[in-house]
């Protein structure tokens, strides 16, 4: 192995271990909902699989997009997958990259406590949503005359809680009401144009998930207002979480700054400790705790104050 080779792979090594030791402690404290977060997943796709179940296939309904838009066929559907799961890998890359490069400006576990609480969330609006009302789905799996359209009535309840991953996941049907994939890109888009510094990959995520939301419609997955939906609720609810789940050391990992952050406790005492000297004394004197009064380097106790003479000399 070239020794340059060596020195760099100890380096990356040495930030692994490090980052490691940093967001372990963050970890054991939000853990619990991180898991519910990935739990919650699986809930969203047994919800999915109900929809299916109770998906009746009929007539397209119009919609403007679809007259606007150019479709693409059955035969270009993974166009719209492809541009999504690169949105999603690299979101999730980027969400790790402080354990290999030294440019700290979030905490990777309180970054995906966030993104979780707002899946979370935005997703059980969703279910409710495609629950309540179906749709007929104007996908080429779910048009009337295709068998994967409509499931046979589940005959025991392992038929509703495996999913059959991916396929049932691919070509299900019912769950329009926002779109899902819209739900994901632009919570991933949202929080890079927030925490994220390069501008110009801000400005390409943005346009990569206008993108997105043509290929979806044009590739017939959703109603166009599906992903409308989608964009309104997700920006809404981003702000909303933004505020509910405020972390001011979230972003603030400059290496002044301690390598753990500060509850309000801490943080209090460490404004106390940076206040400016006054006169080469902190402003408070040894014993009851009481602030004194500097006087021409010298520090007074109350009852000395009115001793101070004209020209400055006790």
């Amino acid at each position: 192995m070239p020794p340059y080779v060596a020195r760099e792979a100890s380096k990356i090594y040495r930030r692994i271990v490090m980052e490691t030791i940093i967001e372990w402690p963050l970890l054991l404290e939000k853990w619990r909902f991180i898991l519910f977060g990935l739990i919650f997943q699986y809930i969203h796709g047994v919800a999915a699989r109900i929809a299916h179940y109770l998906h009746r296939p009929g007539p397209i309904l119009h919609d403007l997009g679809f007259d606007l838009l150019p479709e693409l066929g059955a035969e270009r559907a993974w166009i719209s997958e492809s541009v999504f799961s690169f949105i999603f890998a690299t979101f999730v890359l980027w969400t790790f990259h402080p354990f290999v490069f030294n440019n700290k400006r979030f905490y990777t576990v309180y970054l995906w406590y966030r993104v979780f609480a707002m899946l979370v969330i935005a997703q059980t609006m969703r279910i409710v949503s495609f629950l309540v009302t179906q749709l007929p789905g104007p996908n080429y799996h779910c048009r009337e005359g295709s068998a994967a359209a409509t499931l046979p009535p589940p005959k025991h309840i392992s038929d509703v809680l495996l999913l059959n991953f991916p396929y049932g996941v691919i070509f299900g049907c019912g769950d329009l009401i926002f779109s899902s994939h819209m739900t994901f890109a632009l919570t991933f888009v949202h929080t890079y144009a927030r925490y994220g510094s390069k501008t110009w990959i801000k400005r390409g995520a943005w346009l990569l998930v206008f993108v997105q939301s043509l290929l979806i419609v044009a590739s017939r997955k959703h109603y166009t207002v599906d992903v409308v939906i989608a964009w309104f609720v997700v920006i809404l609810l981003f702000n909303y979480v933004g505020r509910k789940f405020y972390d001011p050391e979230l972003m603030d990992r400059s290496p002044q700054k301690e390598m753990l952050p500060l509850n309000r406790k801490d943080s209090r005492i460490k404004d106390e400790m940076q206040k400016p000297m006054l006169n080469g004394h902190s402003g408070y004197a040894a014993g009851d705790g009481r602030q004194r009064t500097p006087v021409n380097g010298k520090i007074l106790d109350d009852e000395n104050k009115l001793e101070v003479l004209v020209n400055g000399n006790p």
